[in-house]
C-alpha cells in the first residue's frame, strides 16, 4: 500500500519515551549536579511556556485552512507537536527521579566521587581530564563522563596519586590520578 494512503498514527508510544536517552541503572538514583538540573528544567519550561505554545498556534492556523490530509503545516505541526510532548513527558520523569547532589561541598577533595574533574594519565601517557557528571548531563566533547561509565566507575574513590585498573576493548590499562577538583563554593 502507498505510504500516501496510510494514516500516521496520533496516539504517543509511551515505550518509545525513553529511546535514545541514557539508561538509568537498575535500583540506582538519577544523579545529577544542580547545574546539570537547571539546564534540565530550563529547557522543560522553554518548552512549555515557548515552543508548545508556538506550535499550537501554528497547529490551529492549519488546520483553519482546510483539507489537512495535504496541509504540511498542520502535519509537521502536529508531529512537532507530539515529539515536544513526549519531550515534556521525558524531562518531568527525569527531574522527578533526580537527585541533586553539590559537588562543591566535597570534604575529602582528594578523592574522586560524583561531580569531580580529575586528570589522569592512562598507560601510554597520554593526559586525560574528565568531569563525573549524570547521565543526562554526557558531552564527551567536552570532558564530561557518566558517573555509571567505566572510566568513571574505575576512578571513583580513587585519590590523587593512586594508580587504578580498567578493563578496556584493547585490556587492561592503568589510570594515574594527577589532579583532582570540584566546583567552588558558591560565595567562598
Amino acid at each position: 500500500m502507498n505510504k500516501a494512503f496510510v494514516k500516521e498514527s496520533d496516539r504517543d508510544d509511551d515505550d518509545d519515551l525513553d529511546a535514545g536517552a541514557p539508561p538509568i541503572p537498575p535500583g540506582a538514583k538519577n544523579y545529577i549536579t544542580p547545574d546539570g538540573y537547571r539546564r534540565l528544567k530550563d529547557e522543560l519550561l522553554t518548552l512549555i511556556d515557548v515552543e508548545r505554545p508556538q506550535v499550537v498556534k501554528l497547529v490551529s492556523w492549519a488546520a483553519s485552512n482546510g483539507d489537512r490530509s495535504e496541509n504540511g503545516d498542520y502535519i509537521y505541526g502536529k508531529r512537532r507537536l507530539r515529539e515536544i510532548d513526549r519531550r515534556i513527558r521525558f524531562l518531568t520523569r527525569r527531574l522527578d527521579l533526580a537527585e541533586v547532589v553539590d559537588s562543591s561541598l566535597q570534604e575529602n577533595v582528594d578523592q574522586v566521587f560524583f561531580g569531580a574533574t580529575v586528570d589522569y594519565e592512562d598507560g601510554a601517557r597520554q593526559a586525560h581530564r574528565v568531569t563525573i557528571v549524570g547521565v543526562d548531563e554526557v558531552d564527551l566533547e567536552n570532558g564530561r563522563i557518566s558517573w555509571v561509565s567505566p572510566v568513571a566507575r574505575a576512578l571513583t574513590k580513587a585519590r590523587i596519586g593512586d594508580t587504578v585498573s580498567l578493563q578496556t576493548p584493547a585490556g587492561l590499562d592503568h589510570l594515574d590520578i594527577v589532579d583532582v577538583h570540584y566546583p567552588p563554593r558558591d560565595g567562598h
